[in-house]
């Protein structure tokens, strides 16, 4: 009976384990996908916000939505602001309008964020925010949530030491990493590559 008890514990703490990490990445796609795109960006980034608007739409016709590529953003704040959106992001648990909120995040970039009053630019977010079905205090909870933005900068930490990540956008395809800037062409081509 003790044997069984440990097993059990073992695998309960595998299962926690496992879903807390995956609920550090936002992704979508077929998890069975031959080829797995990682982005890791700045929500504040001009050129992640670039890379977002001009190839992710595309890649999500082309290729995510047939089940060919499934793609992940990891989160790489620069600065509380961008930890701060990426936070809010997270407060919606629907996955799809997670990634349309981000779109939306990347599109109106240069509008929240900007200046350096922190309190200015959370209240531009949020204004973004209620767009997705998240109310005020929902959003203000979620700031308030040290844990959360805990699991963001672990996760750049992570992906730091991994990596080696000296600029965002960065962008792995299969375990290769890409850091010079694309456009869906070129983009394609690596895609295409890999299939």
């Amino acid at each position: 009976m003790k044997e069984i008890n440990k097993f059990l514990i073992i695998v309960f703490y595998f299962f926690a384990f496992t879903f807390h990490v995956q609920s550090k990445v936002l992704s979508i796609g077929s998890s069975e996908a031959k080829i797995i795109v990682k982005v890791f960006s700045s929500l504040t980034c001009p050129h992640c916000a670039n890379f977002h608007n001009s190839i992710f739409n595309d890649l999500k016709k082309d290729y995510i939505d047939k089940g060919l590529v499934r793609f992940e953003h990891h989160a790489f704040p620069l600065d509380l602001a961008a930890l701060n959106a990426e936070v809010v992001i997270r407060c919606q648990s629907d996955n799809t309008k997670k990634f349309q909120f981000l779109e939306e995040i990347y599109k109106k970039q240069k509008s929240w964020a900007v200046g350096s009053d922190i309190d200015k630019i959370n209240i531009l977010i949020k204004q973004i925010g209620k767009d997705f079905d998240l109310t005020e205090e929902k959003m203000d909870s979620c700031l308030n949530d040290n844990e959360a933005q805990d699991e963001i900068l672990n996760q750049r930490i992570d992906a730091q030491k991994k990596y080696k990540i000296e600029s965002t956008p960065t962008v792995i395809v299969n375990e290769k990493k890409y850091t010079n800037k694309v456009d869906y062409k070129t983009f394609k081509k690596i895609i295409e590559k890999n299939l």
